[in-house]
């Protein structure tokens, strides 16, 4: 009998039409309890609860205890990544939610994709900084900096020569989950989202993984970026 490969069961987990809904729904970075997954997944309660522990125990999904009440999320970047680089191979389905909340839109607007800038804000300035010639795309989904690149990366106090690429490169292309467009991801998109925090120009929420641009951020992003908050909120 030939050897099954490794991903095969994970495959057969995402590949159940209730699941695949579930595991969109928390491709936001948010944690559901098992009421809002069987919403999303048009199933009963009790058959999510058996889809959920699956998933659990396939290690795509991690719980929380809150009182009573159980919150699942993802169980990392590289689940919401491989879910992400799955999406593009079929067409866009919108995903049933209840009333979207106040801090969805805030996550899609501006958030921490686990370590590194994302959302509407994310994309605009991966965008700008190509626009503006300081990264360039590049094969294997990486980034090129550029020499005018590192000038600015450097005027900003962020020193792209002193940063240790990883396996995966130094500066990557992640594929926005909302924006379906790239943001920038890997050690420099990190060092980036750090030190536009230091700056002023972003600040992170206490309680979520969304990110305010202040108004000193909107004006040093339209100044040095070309990036409009009105155009992007209208994105």
């Amino acid at each position: 009998m030939p050897e099954i490969p490794d991903f095969a069961f994970a495959a057969s987990l995402v590949a159940d039409p209730a699941r695949a809904l579930m595991l969109t729904a928390l491709l936001d970075g948010r944690a559901l309890p098992a009421g809002e997954l069987a919403y999303a997944a048009r199933i009963a309660p009790q058959t999510a609860s058996s889809h959920l522990a699956k998933l659990l125990a396939g290690g795509l999904l991690a719980v929380e205890t809150e009182g009573r009440h159980r919150y699942y999320r993802l169980a990392g970047g590289h689940v919401a990544e491989a879910l992400e680089r799955l999406s593009v191979l079929a067409p866009d389905q919108p995903v049933r939610r209840k009333a979207i909340s106040g801090k969805a839109r805030e996550l899609r607007y501006c958030r921490c994709c686990y370590d590194h800038l994302a959302g509407q804000v994310g994309v605009a300035v991966t965008q700008g900084l190509v626009e503006h010639g300081y990264l360039v795309p590049a094969s294997d989904k990486q980034f090129r900096v550029t020499a005018s690149g590192h000038a600015w990366f450097n005027s900003i106090g962020l020193d792209v020569a002193a940063l240790k690429p990883t396996a995966r490169g130094l500066a990557r292309q992640c594929l926005d989950w909302t924006e379906r467009s790239h943001h920038l991801a890997g050690p420099l998109g990190v060092h980036l989202l750090s030190t536009m925090c230091k700056l002023g120009w972003l600040r992170r929420s206490k309680d979520s993984r969304a990110i305010q641009v202040t108004p000193k951020g909107w004006i040093e992003l339209r100044r040095q970026l070309g990036i409009d908050p009105v155009s992007t909120l209208a994105a």
